[in-house]
């Protein structure tokens, strides 16, 4: 399969995209609730910390750009752990914010790896085509 690159280069900016939708999410929550951003990491790690189990968990780092098995993977555990770890922490779950986060999240984790997916099978069409012109 074309997008199982996984160089390190590819797993460290997925990676790191995967925390900055988390980062964007909680900065997004906290002004919608008129909240300031002292509070960012307090909000942010449990999502970190179920980031770090979902991407052992689904061993993103061989397909980081994959969604069927590892963007929805990552999700979805993301999500549980993050709730969970809430809960432990004494941090509010209730049920609005737990559709809200299952919700955006997915259009977060999932999108950055669709327009990745498009970006990359647009370059291989590109390219393909300029290697036929050449060869023709």
């Amino acid at each position: 399969m074309p997008y199982r690159n996984s160089s390190l280069t590819l797993v460290s900016l997925a990676a790191g995209l995967d925390a900055a939708m988390l980062l964007l999410f909680v900065v997004i929550g906290r002004a919608s609730h008129g909240e300031g951003l002292w509070g960012v990491l307090g909000t942010w790690w449990p999502f970190l910390a179920g980031l770090v189990v979902a991407w052992l968990v689904v061993t993103a780092r061989r397909a980081p750009l994959q969604i069927v098995w590892t963007g929805v993977g990552v999700w979805l555990i993301t999500v549980v752990v993050a709730m969970l770890l809430r809960v432990v922490s004494g941090q509010g779950v209730q049920l609005s914010f737990v559709i809200v986060t299952f919700l955006v999240l997915g259009v977060l984790l999932l999108g950055w790896r669709a327009i990745a997916l498009l970006v990359q099978r647009r370059r291989r069409r590109r390219a393909s085509v300029q290697g036929s012109r050449v060869a023709g």
